[in-house]
């Protein structure tokens, strides 16, 4: 399996992940759920009325955490904005519980790919494993 699709693999597993932004000086940590792999990106889905999508809009580095089984993955990296109507019709096709809030169409829906992104696998029992995409 290549990296990139490892690292969606188990994010999509693990179900809930946490995205960490910077307000300001201040971190802010959240849960997510939404994660997608498209056109060999991984994404992840907000609204641009959302705190979270103007603190990446002043500051686009960011990273998640997840646990599942054990082991624990971090990526880090730049959030950029697609607002390509075919990933956001992916997303909510994928998540179909989002389209009671979200339109590929509305002026609300944001997805985000990883770019210049460190993904870290780290477990108390065995050596960490980095992949970067």
């Amino acid at each position: 399996m290549e990296g990139i699709e490892k690292v969606y693999q188990f994010l999509d597993e693990a179900k809930t992940y946490y995205l960490a932004t910077v307000d300001g000086n201040q971190p802010r940590v959240r849960p997510f759920g939404t994660v997608l792999l498209y056109n060999g990106r991984l994404y992840i889905q907000t609204g641009k009325v959302k705190e979270v999508s103007k603190q990446l809009e002043v500051n686009p580095l960011a990273e998640i955490c997840t646990f599942k089984d054990g082991v624990w993955l971090r990526v880090a990296g730049e959030l950029v904005n697609d607002d390509s109507r075919e990933v956001k019709a992916a997303m909510l096709e994928k998540m179909p519980e989002l389209k009671a809030m979200y339109s590929a169409d509305d002026d609300n829906t944001q997805v985000l790919y990883f770019r210049n992104a460190t993904a870290t696998f780290s477990s108390f029992t065995a050596a960490p494993e980095t992949i970067k995409f």
